[in-house]
């Protein structure tokens, strides 16, 4: 990553420490896909779904989050391309969950941080 030749710098040593310990930047354009993953409602809904149901198919994740068969495996799909979810066969059915305990734990972060807000504790 390279800075602009306009950029006023007033703590030079910070500036340079902080750009040596930033994320790569492959890692930072992972971040941000799975972010726009997560910004959709709907996918959300699924996941939150999975947290508390577990393991689950197509139409009975559908059934739960009020959505037609068709919209959620294609959520699905898009989780499982970002590896979010994870799917089993089990003859003609699928049926996902979440990826892992970093998923979760995500998920959980973001809920958090948005109900802390609610509840009108700002630090």
């Amino acid at each position: 990553m390279s800075t602009s030749s306009h950029a006023r710098v007033v703590d030079a040593d910070r500036v340079s420490a902080v750009m040596a310990s930033l994320p790569p930047e492959t890692a930072i354009e992972g971040l941000a896909q799975v972010f726009g993953l997560l910004s959709d409602p709907g996918r959300l809904r699924l996941m939150a779904a999975l947290l508390e149901g577990g393991e689950m198919c197509v139409c009975d994740l559908a059934a739960a989050c009020g959505q037609s068969e068709s919209a959620v495996s294609h959520a699905l799909r898009l989780l499982r391309l970002n590896r979010v979810v994870k799917v089993r066969r089990s003859g003609r059915m699928a049926y996902y969950r979440l990826a892992d305990s970093h998923v979760r734990m995500l998920f959980d972060l973001g809920l958090t941080h948005v109900t802390h807000d609610e509840a009108g504790s700002h630090d």
